[in-house]
């Protein structure tokens, strides 16, 4: 079975934006291999090489040396198997129709993340796509909403999709009542009730699939489905000491082993990534909050909740990486759910293997 793959413009921190080609490492028909080094991109903080997600034939390089692209624009087409010129040409023009039109339709609206009062406190949410039963995305413990950077648009194409920063997060209020799942979950109903939206799709990565599993108990009637992954709430153990590590972290060198402990290509936590994430750890109320959700979530390696039984009541995939170290594969076993699990991959699954979590996603919410 054949596989056309996109290969786009990276995001290496959350301020980045866009990235000039420097140069191609690879040529159109060479064969590549997965962590290969396919081009070299400059932007204003840091200069690095991509490396290919996917195995296949480099069958279309789209961008040109010295071109300067947003993030998530198109740089080249690798296939894995057997593809015509004309399926190439279909998939780049698909693709630059749809991104432009998104870019465009962002500057029409100026479609930026939104902030209202809600329930009240303050919450950040952010919006792509129309039509559809609506999906949300609920990232993890210490994350935010560009969590799903690499998720968001390709699932939009199809719906619309919301994703937010839980209380405690991003730029949502810091300050929790109880830094309990209950509290975030709430919070959560609180945004769907104030976009007047009955029901939705929820997608929930780690605390955030406790969260959705959680909400899912206390207001069934509002959840279609559920895509939970790397979830808590779905077994025992997790990795404590990870936590306690991340919350006590003050500096770039305690907090990269902390971070790369999330994926399975340490690699992939960058410089920028770390300074980003040690200017929201400074931010007044974020010590308070992560220790309090920390608590909540785990004492020691063992979980709080066990959120199975709302399993078997509606439609759920569970997405695991084979090398998670936060919350172990074995978790993914067992349940009332379409599993999968994909190997080389760690806890961050959306972000290290994007197209496949989309992919899969896609697939699920197509039949729900």
């Amino acid at each position: 079975m054949s596989q056309i793959h996109t290969l786009t413009m990276p995001k290496w921190g959350l301020s980045m934006t866009e990235g000039r080609v420097d140069a191609w490492l690879k040529e159109e028909g060479d064969e590549i291999v997965k962590g290969d080094e396919v081009l070299d991109v400059e932007t204003d903080k840091i200069s690095s090489s991509v490396e290919a997600p996917f195995s296949g034939v480099l069958r279309r390089l789209v961008a040109r040396p010295d071109e300067t692209l947003p993030v998530g624009a198109l740089l080249a087409v690798v296939v894995e198997g057997e593809a015509d010129e004309a399926q190439i040409d279909a998939v780049v023009q698909r693709f630059q129709a749809e991104f432009v039109a998104q870019g465009g339709a962002e500057q029409a609206q100026g479609s930026a993340p939104q902030k209202a009062e809600i329930a009240g406190r303050l919450l950040r949410w952010f919006e792509l796509g129309e039509g559809g039963t609506p999906l949300v995305l609920v990232h993890g413990f210490g994350g935010d909403l560009n969590n799903w950077l690499f998720n968001h648009p390709a699932l939009a194409a199809e719906r619309r999709v919301i994703a937010l920063d839980l209380p405690g997060h991003g730029e949502s209020a810091k300050a929790l009542q109880r830094g309990d799942l209950d509290e975030l979950s709430e919070a959560v109903l609180a945004l769907l009730d104030h976009l007047e939206i009955p029901r939705a799709h929820l997608v929930g990565h780690s605390m955030g699939g406790a969260v959705s599993l959680n909400l899912t108990r206390l207001a069934p009637q509002r959840v279609a489905s559920l895509g939970l992954v790397a979830s808590a709430g779905l077994g025992e153990a997790i990795n404590g000491r990870y936590l306690q590590g991340f919350v006590e972290a003050g500096s770039r060198n305690a907090l990269k082993p902390q971070m790369s402990q999330l994926f399975a290509d340490p690699g992939l936590v960058t410089r920028q990534m770390l300074d980003d994430m040690l200017k929201f750890k400074r931010l007044e109320g974020v010590d308070n909050a992560l220790r309090q959700l920390a608590t909540a979530i785990a004492d020691g390696d063992r979980q709080r909740h066990d959120l199975r039984s709302v399993l078997g009541s509606l439609p759920v995939m569970v997405i695991w990486g084979a090398e998670d170290a936060i919350i172990p594969v074995r978790h993914a076993q067992g349940l009332e759910a379409e599993a999968v699990v994909i190997p080389g991959i760690g806890h961050m699954v959306q972000m290290e293997a994007a197209e496949q979590v989309n992919q899969h996603l896609l697939a699920f919410l197509r039949k729900h």
